[in-house]
């Protein structure tokens, strides 16, 4: 299972997409690789999510996971699509043990010191930090990273190109999760070059050789 992790944490973002239609499935995977990243957690939040996984999975050059998973039914589902990691906003005993049988990473949500203790229970040490924005913050990761280390963190909500650099600067976080490269109307207008330069922009803040917004 460090095989998709360690895929997370080389690339540093990982899309968060939500998909309405499978049919942008193939393009958007290629403006993400075209981008520099060929990575993304497609959201179970819609019907087209297990096909768009498997479509984008079937490339074989993306690590792709399924996001937004509540039930053992959708880790099912989202394993049988093809996703590598599984990440849910809250941790779940039943979708972790289910995703450890399967044989995949799981990244369920955590952003108090006695999820955390549960997770490290389960045999988790990298944990989704959710939502980020509303539950502290870089200063929360840096403060729960203290009494917990060996931990690792993938924040996300409210992550985004002004603060993305104060998360990355945080040893404990393997990576950060954010859609502001895939924006869900640019996704349904087919504005994929839009997204390719998104990405682009995405990426070379990320590695320090940009500084400032993404284009709008």
């Amino acid at each position: 299972m460090s095989g998709p992790l360690d895929a997370l944490s080389a690339a540093g973002l990982v899309p968060v997409v939500v998909l309405d239609d499978a049919a942008d499935a193939a393009p958007l995977a290629a403006a993400l690789v075209g981008g520099g990243l060929p990575v993304a957690e497609v959201t179970f939040r819609t019907e087209a999510a297990a096909e768009a996984v498997r479509i984008m999975a079937a490339r074989g050059d993306m690590t792709v996971g399924a996001g937004t998973v509540l039930t053992v039914q959708q880790v099912d589902d989202a394993v049988a699509a093809g996703a590598s990691y599984v990440v849910s906003p809250g941790l779940s005993r039943a979708v972790v043990e289910r995703c450890q049988e399967k044989g995949v990473l799981a990244l369920p949500g955590a952003v108090t010191a006695t999820e955390i203790q549960a997770a490290l229970e389960l045999g988790l040490s990298t944990l989704k930090f959710f939502p980020a924005g509303t539950s502290g913050g870089p200063a929360a990761i840096a403060a729960l990273a203290a009494p917990f280390a060996g931990v690792r963190f993938v924040p996300t909500g409210g992550v985004g190109p002004q603060n993305l650099h104060d998360y990355l600067a945080i040893p404990a976080v393997a990576a950060v999760g954010g859609s502001w490269m895939v924006p869900r109307d640019r996704i349904r207008g087919g504005d994929f070059a839009g997204i390719t330069r998104l990405t682009s922009e995405a990426v070379a803040l990320a590695s320090g050789s940009a500084v400032g917004e993404g284009t709008p």
